[in-house]
């Protein structure tokens, strides 16, 4: 069986604009439910957050590396820490924990 790979973008293509476009067909007015809205507040934060534990934990040879520079990072991001300050102490963590394990 031997399928075009044109057919598999433009099913693709489909999908994808049917995705975008069904809200903003159906839903013409402002969304009042505070559940629904914060709910959709936070789908950002947790999309991104689903796509970047897991590479946090993988990126090092060792996954305790990893998941010690996830640790770090949370407590440093929680004090107040800039952006800058985190990453670097990230970075230091899965260094030396990669010297040591």
């Amino acid at each position: 069986m031997r399928h075009s790979i044109w057919t598999y973008i433009l099913v693709m293509a489909l999908v994808s604009y049917a995705i975008r476009v069904t809200p903003l067909t159906l839903i013409r007015r402002q969304i009042t439910n505070r559940f629904l809205r914060s709910f959709l507040y936070y789908v950002p934060y947790v999309t991104l957050a689903v796509m970047t534990f897991p590479a946090i934990v993988t990126a090092a040879r060792s996954p305790w590396a990893g998941g010690a520079a996830l640790l770090v990072g949370v407590a440093l991001a929680w004090c107040g820490q800039s952006l800058f300050t985190v990453a670097s102490a990230c970075c230091l963590t899965v260094f030396a924990l990669e010297l040591v394990l």
